[in-house]
């Protein structure tokens, strides 16, 4: 054949639906592959995201502060994260050991001497009698509930190299997080604004919405689970310190962690009055949960709301159903992924709401 004839030819090219075809699969192997590798870091990912996010405007003051220079003003906020956290959880942790120990002992004196009513209590007629036998039911008999305790710490002694290595891969989570927040420190703008772009080529300018909806709804839920949390906690512990219990600051903190679950501070504060109460008690306990009822509790059902509607165009009954959902799903990061998830389908039904109804309206 001639090379002219063989020039005349028609090429031969693969179809463009093919072509589209193969690197869409080709693109969604190596997103499945990446997801798969990056999986067991997605939650420190996540955590080390909402630490820059809420320490953003001290990074911003620490970058001016060095003139601009991105990777030390990222090392200085790594290492401030890494003491403040690190202090504090290794804080809390020798308070709880000697809490544990005390409640050990506690415990053990209970065991001993048998659950009883305190005497005013008691002395009430009909009443008293019946709590006092409830009571009594309730404890059972002490010798076969020590027999079971024996059998629980044995079994417990047999997890405990389980229960080490869980430690210590938390332990390496958290080393995890704090080195990407490093990273997200120095070049999160810059991630961030490469992201928009992207998600612009692909959605158009619809994508500024969803952006302001996931950025609003975050500090919402950060600012607002944050200080409710905080100041129940300080509010609790204040309310532990007068009723006269060992460390308030440690059951002030507890509070404080347990808060940030909505409706979740009655658990500690609660708990506690009942434990004085049964410890005969009766002026503290009844204190405590007066002041956790009244005090407390007001703080959860004031502030909480009044930061995240004020901060955020989005219901609080929403945030309520993405923060309790989300626990449920993803564990504790939820309490942050969920409300995120529900403010962006909002956007869209806002977004789409706006445009049928003027279609609506013309015809």
């Amino acid at each position: 054949m001639k090379p002219s004839e063989r020039s005349s030819m028609p090429e031969r090219t693969t179809p463009r639906w093919l072509h589209r075809t193969v690197v869409a699969g080709l693109l969604g192997a190596l997103l499945l592959v990446g997801f798969v590798v990056m999986r067991p870091f997605l939650v420190s990912i996540a955590w080390a995201a909402i630490l820059v996010y809420v320490s953003w405007p001290l990074h911003v003051r620490t970058l001016a502060l060095l003139r601009g220079h991105r990777a030390w003003a990222a090392l200085a906020m790594s290492g401030v994260l890494t003491l403040t956290l690190g202090v504090t959880l290794l804080w809390l942790g020798l308070l709880l050991r000697g809490e544990l120990i005390l409640a050990f002992r506690e415990v053990t004196a209970l065991l001993q001497t048998g659950p009883h009513l305190p005497e005013p209590i008691a002395r009430i007629p009909l009443l008293g009698p019946w709590l006092q036998e409830r009571l009594a039911e309730f404890g059972g008999d002490r010798a076969a509930l020590k027999l079971q305790l024996t059998e629980l710490a044995e079994q417990w002694a047999g997890r405990t190299l389980r229960i080490l290595g869980d430690v210590g891969v938390n332990a390496l989570l958290f080393g995890v997080a704090l080195v990407t927040s490093f990273f997200l420190f120095r070049d999160g703008d810059r991630l961030l604004e490469q992201l928009r772009r992207i998600l612009q080529g692909l959605l158009g300018e619809r994508v500024d919405g969803y952006f302001n909806a996931v950025g609003d709804t975050t500090r919402a839920v950060v600012y607002g689970l944050l200080l409710a949390a905080t100041a129940q906690g300080l509010m609790a512990g204040l309310g532990y310190w007068v009723a006269g219990v060992k460390a308030p600051v440690f059951w002030g903190a507890a509070t404080a962690v347990i808060a940030l679950i909505p409706f979740g501070a009655p658990l500690v504060w609660g708990s506690i009055g009942l434990w004085l109460l049964l410890q005969g008690q009766l002026g503290a306990g009844i204190g405590l949960l007066l002041w956790g009822g009244l005090a407390v509790s007001w703080i959860d059902n004031l502030v909480r709301p009044m930061v995240i509607s004020g901060v955020a165009d989005i219901p609080f009954l929403l945030v309520l159903f993405g923060v309790m959902g989300g626990l449920a799903a993803f564990g504790l990061i939820g309490l942050f992924v969920g409300p995120v998830v529900l403010a962006v389908l909002l956007a869209l039904w806002r977004e789409w709401a706006a445009v049928i109804e003027p279609a609506a309206a013309g015809r």
